[in-house]
């Protein structure tokens, strides 16, 4: 068993949702978390309201799963990815789990 984490926009929550179950994750939960990238300091400084820092509204999904339906999620996510016109990916990450009751 793993801990799988994925983290998007909010504009991708029907996306991964999908992604799940195509992966035959049924069990898994979510959060909303705001979701932030340092800029480069020239790009701070010509903004006009640069004291103004505000995070994307993201979600972060995660689920204790077997292995291979993780690969199949990865799978879909790349596939999701290769097709995508922003600079936002879906990303995802995957930590063993030693114990469990």
């Amino acid at each position: 068993m793993k801990l799988v984490i994925v983290t998007a926009v909010e504009e991708f929550h029907n996306d991964i949702i999908k992604l799940f179950k195509k992966a035959q994750i049924e069990n898994f939960s979510e959060s909303d978390i705001d979701g932030y990238k340092t800029t480069n300091p020239l790009i701070v400084a010509s903004n006009w309201f640069a004291g103004e820092s505000k995070g994307n509204e993201s979600n972060m999904f995660f689920s204790f799963t077997e292995e291979d339906r993780i690969d199949a999620l990865f799978k879909g996510i790349k596939e999701f990815n290769s097709h995508m016109e922003t600079n936002n990916p879906i990303r995802a990450i995957v930590l063993p789990i030693e114990r469990f009751i």
